[in-house]
């Protein structure tokens, strides 16, 4: 499976983006799935994962009651929901894919899309 994420940009502090996460090659079906993050100078940290059906969502703390990760296998698409953004949020993000029933560690996902860079504004 190929990944493709996209939506990032600049956005005041306090505003909401949507990422996406595009699949082709293979159906999504078979992925758990996940959203990461790498800020300048730092290491990738997990953001938010949710099972094959979406039947289960999981979120770092950082991010719990602002974002919101859902799929749609028919559209082979996964969406990453940001709102109430804060200026520790910028990052490059990345949807990854993973064969294990859910995870936040980078080491089950052995599918990576590029980047999408989410810039925000004090």
């Amino acid at each position: 499976v190929q990944l493709q994420a996209f939506g990032g940009g600049l956005v005041q502090a306090g505003g909401s983006l949507r990422l996406s996460c595009a699949a082709s090659g293979r159906t999504l079906s078979t992925y758990s799935m996940g959203w990461f993050r790498q800020a300048p100078g730092m290491g990738r940290e997990f953001v938010a994962g949710i099972t094959r059906t979406g039947e289960t969502t999981y979120y770092a703390d950082s991010v719990k009651g602002r974002f919101t990760i859902s799929r749609d296998n028919a559209k082979n698409t996964v969406w990453l929901q940001m709102n109430s953004l804060k200026p520790e949020d910028t990052a490059g993000y990345y949807c990854a894919a993973s064969r294990a029933f859910a995870s936040s560690s980078e080491r089950d996902y052995d599918t990576w899309g590029q980047g999408t860079l989410v810039t925000v504004s004090s």
